[in-house]
């Protein structure tokens, strides 16, 4: 499978701005992580791309109609199993093993929480977000509610990490891919 028939079948159930961001967000970040970590970042990024397939359109039946979804594209087991582990504990019972799995589930609400942090930056960035400022946004419970901390602070935990390790890497990530997630988004906002 490749980049193209990935995004054309996560175009087909995703064309909400949000969603395509993130899913954009999260492919960059986990290609970050693969290029880091010595690993194939094609599949990383694909599986990124992919995580959240089901999620805009059947959100009741998330990460249980993606395996449906991803036989469109002749997912592999390795990858639906990647794709659906990221939830767990949430609406899978998919336990992460795999590295990528563990920063997958560990990086997704991150994410999102540092995404929301840059939009309130003056510069609308992650280019100059630090540790500490996103630090504070993650202690306020009401800042972005909807990203889960203790999903992160388990995510953390899986990896072996303490959480400003895993803020750290996720920034750095996040800027690196920043440009790229701004282009592909062009087309569609």
């Amino acid at each position: 499978m490749n980049r193209e028939e990935a995004l054309k079948l996560l175009k087909k159930y995703n064309n909400e701005e949000f969603h395509l961001r993130h899913a954009y967000t999260v492919e960059g970040v986990m290609r970050y992580f693969a290029k880091e970590l010595g690993y194939d970042q094609d599949f990383w990024g694909i599986v990124g791309l992919l995580h959240d397939i089901d999620f805009e359109k059947y959100p009741e039946q998330h990460c249980k109609k993606a395996p449906e979804l991803l036989k469109e594209i002749n997912a592999s087991e390795e990858m639906v199993h990647a794709i659906c582990s990221h939830a767990y504990g949430i609406c899978s019972n998919i336990e992460p093993t795999h590295e990528m799995e563990k920063i997958l589930f560990a990086t997704d609400e991150l994410t999102g929480l540092i995404w929301a942090a840059a939009k309130m930056r003056p510069s609308k960035s992650t280019k100059d977000m630090e540790v500490a400022s996103l630090k504070k946004k993650f202690k306020d419970k009401k800042f972005a509610a909807g990203c889960s901390r203790e999903i992160i602070k388990q995510g953390a935990e899986r990896l072996g990490w303490i959480l400003d390790e895993l803020f750290e890497k996720t920034i750095l990530a996040m800027r690196d891919c920043e440009d790229k997630v701004e282009e592909e988004m062009k087309d569609i906002i």
